[in-house]
């Protein structure tokens, strides 16, 4: 009696071609792979457009790297933040856990060091059930996967998923090309390196791609760390992500992490007790929110977007903005900064004492910015506002401390810059001694009528403004704070005092284009746009009616810090790759732009502002010079000062509408009737000052040569007694009186 024959094969002409399709897949070393191609494909055709089907198809793959997570730095190496489109770190297979690969093999693929790329029984287990009409069974191996995830994940890389298949839609050609590739993969790589790579690659849910990032979030551990319920539960997801998900599926999870620890059990890759241990612990997750971008960010979330934007800015990592966008998100890059965890927390706690974030009803806006004199590194860069507050709570998109924009025009996500007040003044005082004028010349600062008549010395421009009551469009004359100290005084006592009519006293005798070309030099330039100088056209800009950003303040106040040399303020070290690959990052441009001995001078001065001047109250326990500034009606207030080591610019005013007042508003818990420059701007910076700048160089400050003194100039020492004993004498000196006239 005849044998009965297989039901696959039911008729001669299906066994012949099947045969056929066999022969031809060994020829290309892929014994069975035509198995997966069911008896109706190869229907009406014959073994020869098989044979061409086959060769046609290709057999080489180009790995690249996978998308990779992006970091930023802290100075100290601490993460600020993390970007990606695939969540990814990649590691070496030495640097992942023995359980997590024995896992990983013994549910996905337990003959994986046995075969070349695929497994002939499972295909042959497949196209029997294909050929019975069961269900389409899986067969593929850990190579084939790998391939696969290369395939779809390069396409989402480049935003190009649509152009490639997946699951239930790939067709009979797309599963035969896959296995000639895994093949082709198989022969080019060892089994460790399809193994690393795979796990690199894999999907685990809840955007985690690779086992290195699966393991931070589901257990806030490495993979070389993972235990063996841990690497079973993590093995067990990558086969239905989502069904699998151990956070949205637990119970899901849990079942299959048991029956991979079941595989090892039979594949002699643990012992019962092992088994016995892992199937009765529980889930134990420890979920590690991924952070994505800088609303995210451990700490100083708007420098972290200020950093962002220089580098989507700068065509060095990138022709386009979309491809710096793509390499931020995609290329594994290490980005160092120059910020100070230290320093940016004490700052980011200095403004809780003032305007805390969560009672803050009257939307005073508040920051600090430091630059380190001689290098330009900003070490930090805190406001009162969050990227992403809570609901009720202020929130801000705009960085209060930076330029609205770079050079080029790229938007770089700042306020613009606030007037400045007051702290414009040593600007004009740096001239008076660059021009030849000496420290303790005096001035005639009882002159307060500046007619519109008045010949103001412009070499690149003209120069105009009325302050003249006896004029009807001036309507008052030059005021001081407190409307005294009209009289010749010193051009020393004049700036630390904050005399305005000292200042106009001084200008008249300089040429306004060399005060503008001091603050150039210093790196002073308007907040919307930094190829626009302080613009001088205006006398009342003497009185500080520009709007500069904090940080450009700051590092112009470290010009006289570090002896005259300007430094460009910098925020990137180095970028890197994971290979090691760097890429360019801008320099500070160091160069002495002011005379040694004219810094010295500003020096000597600045430093009586905390001694005998308008910041006498926020004085620091180290040598250090400051300015106070304070706009009309208090409605921006600054302190700026710095020790040889540091220079740090704090702010209190009016972000939104820069016209508002801060007077009467809610501050440090309290309101009171008038703020200046000191009252908690200088408070904040005194504060901040004196809790980190003894880390830094608080060296004395070189002495200006005698020269330029004339007579010399003897420091007080502060007052011991009470601080308030002057509070009569000097309250409101830094109140500026900017011109009211609007055509000024």
């Amino acid at each position: 009696m005849a044998a009965k024959k297989h039901p696959i094969f039911d008729t001669a002409t299906t066994l012949g071609k099947i045969v056929a399709f066999l022969g031809v897949s060994s020829i290309c070393g892929v014994l069975v792979a035509g198995l997966m191609v069911p008896a109706v494909a190869l229907a009406g055709g014959t073994a020869s457009s098989s044979i061409d089907f086959f060769d046609d198809l290709p057999d080489e793959m180009s790995i690249g790297e996978p998308a990779q997570s992006s970091k930023m730095l802290a100075s100290d190496g601490s993460v600020l933040a993390t970007f990606y489109d695939q969540n990814r770190t990649e590691v070496p297979l030495d640097n992942i856990s023995d359980y997590m690969k024995d896992a990983i093999i013994s549910v996905e693929d337990a003959r994986y060091y046995e075969h070349g790329g695929i497994d002939a029984r499972g295909l042959i287990r497949a196209a029997t059930s294909m050929a019975r009409g069961g269900a389409r069974q899986g067969a593929s191996t850990i190579t084939q996967q790998y391939v696969n995830n290369v395939i779809i994940q390069t396409f989402a890389a480049n935003g190009e998923l649509d152009k490639v298949k997946q699951g239930a839609d790939k067709g009979v050609g797309d599963k035969v090309r896959e296995i000639k590739l895994a093949i082709a993969v198989d022969k080019k790589y060892s089994k460790d390196e399809i193994l690393q790579g795979y796990l690199n690659w894999v999907f685990f849910a809840n955007n985690n791609y690779g086992i290195e990032s699966a393991s931070n979030f589901y257990f806030g551990a490495h993979a070389n760390d993972l235990n063996l319920p841990q690497a079973a539960l993590l093995a067990g997801v990558v086969n239905r992500p989502s069904y699998y998900d151990p956070v949205a599926n637990p119970e899901n999870a849990l079942s299959r992490r048991n029956m991979v620890l079941d595989h090892m059990l039979d594949q002699g890759k643990i012992d019962k007790k092992q088994h016995a241990d892992a199937v009765a612990a529980d889930i134990g997750l420890n979920i590690q929110s991924n952070q994505l971008g800088c609303t995210t960010a451990v700490r100083a979330e708007y420098f972290c977007e200020y950093v962002s934007n220089l580098f989507v800015n700068d065509p060095a990592y990138g022709k386009t903005k979309e491809d710096r966008q793509k390499l931020l998100l995609q290329g594994g890059l290490t980005i160092n900064t120059t910020l100070d965890a230290g320093l940016q927390d004490a700052a980011q706690a200095q403004l809780a004492n003032f305007t805390p974030m969560d009672n803050n009803p009257d939307k005073v806006g508040q920051s600090l910015v430091t630059v380190q004199p001689g290098s330009g590194k900003i070490l930090s860069m805190a406001q009162n506002t969050k990227l992403a507050a809570p609901e009720g709570q202020w929130r801000t998109d705009y960085n209060f401390n930076v330029d609205g924009a770079d050079a080029n025009g790229n938007p770089l996500g700042g306020s613009a810059g606030f007037d400045v007040g007051s702290t414009i003044k040593p600007f004009t005082f740096a001239e008076w001694l660059n021009s030849g004028h000496r420290i303790n010349d005096t001035v005639n600062a009882a002159v307060r009528r500046y007619p519109a008549s008045h010949n103001w010395t412009n070499s690149c421009g003209v120069t105009g403004g009325i302050y003249d009551s006896s004029n009807p469009e001036a309507t008052e004359d030059l005021q001081n704070a407190g409307d005294t100290n009209y009289k010749s005084v010193t051009a020393r006592e004049g700036l630390y005092n904050s005399l305005n009519t000292a200042t106009f006293a001084t200008a008249a005798q300089l040429d306004m284009c060399n005060i503008q070309k001091m603050m150039t030099a210093t790196g002073i330039h308007l907040g919307k746009d930094p190829n626009e100088p302080y613009n001088v056209d205006y006398v009342s800009s003497l009185l500080g009616s520009g709007e500069v950003a904090p940080l450009t303040m700051a590092s112009a106040f470290a010009t006289f810090a570090s002896g005259g040399v300007h430094c460009d303020p910098i925020a990137l070290v180095s970028i890197t790759n994971a290979k090691g690959d760097k890429w360019p990052v801008p320099g500070a441009n160091c160069n002495q732009t002011v005379k040694p001995e004219v810094a010295a001078g500003v020096n000597s001065v600045l430093q009586e502002v905390l001694t005998q001047g308008s910041g006498y109250q926020v004085g620091l326990q180290y040598p250090a010079a400051a300015k106070t500034g304070t706009t009309n009606d208090s409605q921006h207030t600054w302190t700026i000062g710095y020790t040889r080591g540091l220079a740090t610019a704090s702010w209190l005013g009016s972000p939104e509408d820069k016209n508002e007042s801060n007077n009467g508003k809610l501050i440090a818990g309290q309101r009171i009737d008038y703020v200046d420059g000191a009252t908690y701007a200088g408070r904040a910076w005194q504060g901040y000052m004196n809790q980190i700048a003894g880390f830094f160089d608080v060296g004395g400050f070189d002495a200006p040569p005698a020269s330029m003194v004339n007579p010399p100039v003897v420091i007080p020492p502060k007052p011991a007694d009470d601080k308030d004993n002057n509070k009569d004498n000097n309250k409101d000196k830094d109140k500026d009186n900017k011109d009211k006239d609007k055509k000024d």
